[in-house]
């Protein structure tokens, strides 16, 4: 197939158009590669040194002789732009991963906040609008949350995608119905993706539009068997407190010496997959593509739940680092239960990859590697929810700042 992969610049963007090359599928990157112009907003780099994207497809034509095409296009704001390239280039599949991906960071400020809305809300729609525009059928695979559902404990499944309800009559009759099932997002950038959801319903159902929308847990892990083929190709790997996501911030921790941030009581039940699970799910997802008109095919990308406080005394026990519990910046419940189905991608084939010890064991040694590269003073989570819980961040979890004697 010709796919499109708008956002393939990025943490799960890159392995995924990689996997995809190696597949013999023809690959093009869109993308605006504004992930690399947020650090240097935020003034820091990934732990991992990544070269510019046409250098690493270079590389990878130069492995392994397969071209990775690169466009520079902001889906968000050039409309006109992309919507010619559809027309030029009209390929089989688009996987869109072009939005900003971080909870924290759409939560720092208000101008964080509009802008994760303004670049994500109007990114899909672009693309949606776009794709009816141009009459290109395409099957749309959308990387979303499993952080849409919010984190709340109802003592039952997540089911995926669809619940069925009973809505009784004006006759007293009840009806069945399934209904999108209910989101209730915990930050301003799961907000957008449960936007996305809207907009996905409307034009599968209004232009008949074949839509599939992954609802993905938090991914771990940095390398894939393909950013194994040569240095150059490694995946960017993120440690700060915007972009880091938990279990990979543990390990960087571990790895330096840095105590691991458990947040509030540590209560809080997460969804992961591995990285090289992700880029599966969606190369098995692009196999299982719905007709025109049918709905939204709803896919849980996930294959496994962990509490936050137990995955920080597994790596503890690991590796030997210490376990710091600090004020919670985030807006969310102290403790709850996930109960999570994932039924579709098990039975397309998903061979699902656990937390062994392994592999934490390979990511601990990538983040000793290039450990000279962190900036210790990034790590910490100062991102808050609230104005009030901004004001009982730890800034300096290892006690080094200096501090006024009385």
């Amino acid at each position: 197939m010709r796919i499109a992969v708008l956002g393939g610049d990025g943490f799960v963007g890159w392995p995924t158009v990689l996997h995809l090359s190696e597949a013999g599928h023809e690959v093009h990157i869109i993308d605006n590669l504004s992930r690399r112009w947020i650090d240097t907003e935020l003034g820091v780099q990934s732990l991992t040194p990544m070269d510019s994207v046409q250098e690493r497809c270079r590389i990878w034509h130069e492995v392994t002789g397969r071209r990775i095409h690169f466009h520079l296009i902001d889906v968000a704001k050039d409309y006109e732009i992309f919507k010619a390239w559809l027309t030029g280039h009209r390929p089989d599949a688009i996987i869109h991963f072009a939005e900003q991906r971080a909870a924290p960071y759409s939560m720092k400020t208000d101008r964080h906040k509009v802008y994760t809305v303004n670049n994500n809300v109007s990114a899909t729609h672009n693309v949606l609008a776009a794709m009816v525009e141009t009459g290109v059928d395409a099957h749309l695979v959308h990387l979303g949350t499993m952080g849409v559902y919010g984190y709340s404990t109802i003592g039952a499944a997540i089911p995926e995608g669809y619940l069925p309800v009973d809505i009784e009559r004006l006759d007293g009759q009840k009806v069945e119905q399934e209904i999108l099932y209910p989101t209730r997002p915990g930050s301003v950038y799961h907000m957008t993706k449960s936007l996305d959801q809207i907009l996905f319903q409307f034009y599968a159902q209004n232009d008949g539009l074949r839509i599939t929308d992954l609802h993905q847990g938090i991914v771990w892990g940095t390398h894939t068997d393909q950013t194994r083929r040569h240095a150059q190709l490694i995946n960017r790997f993120d440690y700060d407190g915007d972009y880091g996501t938990v279990l990979n911030r543990f390990l960087i921790q571990a790895a330096i010496g840095y105590p691991l941030t458990v947040h509030g009581t540590g209560g809080q039940t997460r969804a992961f997959i591995h990285v090289q699970d992700s880029v599966r799910c969606i190369e098995l997802a692009l196999g299982d593509a719905p007709a025109r008109g049918e709905r939204v095919k709803i896919f849980n990308q996930m294959t496994e739940t962990h509490r936050v406080r137990d995955l920080a005394e597994m790596i503890a026990k690991m590796t030997g680092a210490k376990v710091s519990y600090l004020p919670n910046p985030r807006k969310e419940a102290a403790e709850n239960e996930l109960i999570v189905k994932n039924d579709q991608f098990l039975e397309l084939g998903l061979n699902p990859t656990t937390l062994a010890e392994g592999l934490l064991e390979e990511v601990v040694e990538v983040a000793k590697k290039f450990a000279h590269r962190v900036d210790r003073s990034r790590v910490p989570a100062v991102s808050g929810w609230t104005k009030e819980l901004g004001a009982r961040v730890d800034r300096d979890p290892e006690g080094k700042a200096l501090r006024e004697v009385s």
